[in-house]
């Protein structure tokens, strides 16, 4: 796979192109390809994530855990749609939350990129997936990866909020330094577990809060 990345992600992350499970995700997808079958998020969106938040600027993690799977939705951001797609059921619950915890008014985008660009890494844990398979890509390396790259973060890094919402995301806690980051956990934002505690969870003006006090820009939360 010929990774275009952003240059200080790139820096960062070389060593890890050059692991075998990388190799196993390229023939991976090359084979898919081959298959003709339909793969999402589109190359040039898979490393979006990394595109719109570089690793000089980062600041928040909210961990997904596989893009979404039918057309038109999967753009490289975790939670994210592009502008003008229906907004997904995790995500109205996102706003839900925001406009409960910080008065923001419900978006009419799914558009998170604005939330990127200002140091929020919207990060799935598995870069691809099959056309209408969820979970198709979990075990092709992608969750090797991107372990690494929570560890990488956890070391180089400072300061970071990890916001981690249900199980899966809660498992990765063990990736992360506590005692030089910050992380929240609540139920995941889906309606099947929003109301198990993810509604008052308070977690984006905590972020903020936390921002603010290491002398970090807070985050504008509107899309």
């Amino acid at each position: 796979m010929d990774v275009k990345i952003e240059a200080s992600w790139k820096k960062m992350l070389a060593p890890l192109f050059e692991k075998p499970y990388f190799s196993q995700i390229t023939a991976h997808l090359k084979t898919e390809r081959a298959l003709n079958r339909t793969i999402y998020p589109k190359g040039a969106f898979i490393f979006n994530a990394f595109n719109q938040t570089p690793f000089d600027d980062l600041k928040v993690v909210i961990l997904g855990q596989d893009p979404y799977h039918n057309p038109g939705q999967a753009m490289g951001l975790s939670f994210s749609v592009p502008d003008g797609v229906k907004i997904p059921p995790s995500l109205v619950n996102i706003y839900k939350e925001l406009n409960k915890d910080i008065g923001m008014p419900i978006p009419t985008t799914g558009n998170l990129t604005k939330w990127a660009t200002q140091g929020v890494l919207l990060l799935n844990a598995v870069m691809t997936v099959r056309e209408n398979e969820p979970a198709s890509h979990s075990k092709i390396g992608w969750m090797d990866f991107t372990n690494d790259v929570i560890q990488v973060i956890s070391n180089e890094k400072s300061n970071v909020v990890f916001l981690l919402w249900g199980n899966f995301a809660q498992q990765k806690q063990v990736l992360i330094d506590a005692t030089k980051h910050k992380i929240l956990k609540a139920a995941h934002p889906s309606p099947l577990s929003a109301h198990n505690g993810f509604f008052g969870c308070k977690h984006f003006s905590d972020t903020n809060l936390y921002l603010t006090a290491h002398h970090k820009t807070p985050i504008d939360w509107m899309p």
